[in-house]
């Protein structure tokens, strides 16, 4: 079987540790990409893996991520333009921009807007498989929420927006940050095909407004941090449209993530579907 390696870059997976037992994706040599996808089409993109064990439930700690999900993102259906910058040491290396459509925490469309060399690449989250389409070619892809997106975001981070349905809460302590009193959350994954392992999130205690995040691997290595600020109104309330990622390693890589143009959109159920995206502009 051929590895996932052959995608465009942005959608390869980063190099980071595995479950034992599972097999690690291999890259290939850079080469013509629809010749190798025409081989590989009709093959799944890495194995269906099983779920995690379940662990004593946190009612509180559930509720405040639930209330955290439903601040970093319209649970009803919405529009909204991401555009993702990337530094390191400072220097602007990549820019990207997409149109996102969701609906509830567990469906998105997302389309490529920038560069003008990718437009039309569309990927297609549905209950927990992502997809990814090319406009020269007929089938799709199935791609891995961790695969990296663009600089330190990762495919999750755009169209999964379900914190509270991948994982276990628990209340671990709380803060005071700058004079702001904070609960903090520790995350634990519900399923083993889910962006990151592990998560710690702190949230402000008086709204369960999202201030920062970590993010951690199997072998509970910190990946990357999170920071969300600018908090404007948008689709009924209060939410962050400026997420700000660094990497753990190298704290000079740095992605930002900004939302516009967010508003509440009615989007019936056959948009997040296979067939219908080639209707999509």
């Amino acid at each position: 079987m051929r590895s996932c390696a052959s995608l465009p870059r942005y959608f390869r997976p980063p190099q980071r540790e595995v479950e034992p037992g599972l097999r690690r994706n291999r890259r290939l040599a850079p080469g013509a990409l629809l010749a190798v996808l025409t081989v590989l089409l009709v093959l799944p993109c890495g194995a269906q893996q099983e779920d995690a064990p379940p662990l004593q439930t946190d009612p509180r700690a559930e509720a405040l991520l639930r209330q955290a999900d439903e601040v970093r993102f319209p649970v009803a259906g919405a529009e909204l333009t991401v555009a993702i910058r990337t530094t390191r040491s400072g220097q602007e290396t990549d820019l990207r921009k997409y149109r996102v459509l969701s609906k509830g925490s567990d469906r998105s469309v997302v389309m490529v807007i920038e560069p003008q060399t990718d437009r039309g690449q569309i990927m297609l989250m549905s209950g927990r498989e992502l997809w990814l389409f090319l406009p020269a070619v007929s089938q799709p892809v199935r791609l891995s929420l961790a695969q990296r997106l663009s600089g330190q975001v990762a495919n999750g981070d755009i169209a999964r927006a379900n914190f509270s349905g991948d994982y276990h809460a628990r209340l671990v302590g709380d803060e005071e940050v700058d004079g702001e009193k904070l609960h903090v959350l520790d995350l634990t994954a519900r399923f083993r095909a889910v962006t990151y392992h592990r998560v710690k999130l702190w949230l402000r205690q008086q709204d369960a407004w999202p201030i920062k995040a970590e993010f951690y691997s199997v072998s509970n290595r910190l990946l990357k941090t999170c920071s969300y600020g600018e908090y404007r109104q948008a689709a009924g309330r209060m939410r962050p449209t400026r997420l700000v990622m660094t990497d753990a390693l190298k704290q000079d890589e740095v992605s930002v993530m900004e939302y516009a143009d967010i508003r509440a959109r009615t989007l019936p159920d056959r948009v997040f579907s296979k067939e219908y995206l080639k209707k999509l502009e």
